[in-house]
């Protein structure tokens, strides 16, 4: 994934002058996790801009910067290092296209590499979507396999709305196949990663292989789970969730942020709200707990487990 992602921009970069990257350690190093790898080699210091350790001034500067016409993309090092720049995400960065009805788009990619499972201290492992989902004129959204984190991180940058781009941290290494020339999937579509007839998982970003593996573990107990994945938080794909959940009518969702006032509790409600007499049992969640993020010789008992999942899908079939 990480040199997908590199790919990524790099191609965005060779395809359009206007896109500049700017953030901490992109430069020489590559950034931290190296998804920057070369690529201040090849366009200079001028297109891949190392800035000082300052978030808010961070994307301060790219809102100067699309306002006079270029295509920032902002790399937030960590998950947790992002909230200092928040002002001027909800209230600038959010909301400068509305405020000028239309005449004045931000087309600002910020990148958050987010969530646990690599052994990070609470700072370097917050899953932060909830703040980004509820802001009004943000699109967030999440790949969870290689070719979604090259396709909609073009999709992103090519996008006249400012896009949280959130990188599941702990499926960087992750492998898989890539065709740059397949074309770039459109942001705010979900997709069908495992179709089933006893319910469904509905996830996204860290938590889709978890919900793979808790599907195949399901067959042990005669169950035939399909597994959603959403791909983008905002938009939200009503659509294609209800379609699937309406064909199956027991639904779970999965995520590792906490629960109490996370995207799930907005998920669960969606679909509550729209397929109401499709379901033969209540939705339920598996979400992280609702704590600080733990020490990481325990982040194993927060994240959302195969087991847990498959306790959720239990009670499913109680329910009904």
């Amino acid at each position: 994934m990480a040199q997908a992602l590199n790919a990524a921009l790099r191609d965005a970069m060779r395809e359009d002058p206007a896109v500049h990257l700017l953030g901490e350690d992109v430069g020489a190093l590559g950034g931290v996790f190296r998804i920057t790898d070369g690529l201040a080699a090849e366009f200079g210091a001028d297109r891949c801009l190392d800035t000082p350790l300052a978030e808010a001034g961070i994307l301060g500067t790219a809102i100067g910067m699309a306002m006079y016409g270029l295509r920032p993309v902002v790399e937030m090092q960590f998950d947790a290092f992002a909230y200092p720049a928040m002002e001027q995400l909800v209230s600038h960065v959010a909301k400068m296209r509305n405020r000028t009805a239309g005449r004045l788009p931000l087309p600002i990619t910020v990148r958050v590499p987010y969530g646990g499972g690599i052994g990070g201290v609470e700072h370097h492992s917050d899953s932060s979507e909830a703040y980004y989902a509820g802001t009004p004129g943000l699109h967030v959204v999440t790949p969870a396999t290689v070719e979604d984190a090259y396709g909609l991180l073009r999709a992103s940058i090519a996008s006249d709305d400012p896009v949280v781009f959130l990188e599941p941290k702990r499926l960087y290494w992750g492998k898989g196949e890539l065709d740059p020339a397949a074309g770039v999937p459109p942001v705010g579509r979900a997709v069908l990663r495992r179709p089933g007839r006893s319910a469904v998982l509905i996830t996204y970003g860290p938590s889709l292989p978890v919900c793979l593996e808790a599907a195949e573990a399901a067959k042990a107990e005669g169950w035939d789970l399909a597994v959603l994945d959403l791909r983008s938080l905002v938009p939200f794909d009503d659509e294609t969730v209800c379609e699937v959940v309406r064909s199956v009518g027991r639904a779970v969702v999965v995520h590792e942020s906490t629960g109490f006032g996370g995207v799930g509790a907005e998920i669960t409600a969606r679909v509550t709200e729209r397929c109401f007499h499709h379901l033969a049992a209540p939705v339920l969640r598996v979400t992280g707990f609702d704590i600080p993020y733990p020490p990481p010789m325990l982040e194993h008992h927060h994240l959302p487990g195969v087991d847990r999942i498959l306790d959720a899908v239990a009670k499913l079939q109680w329910e009904a």
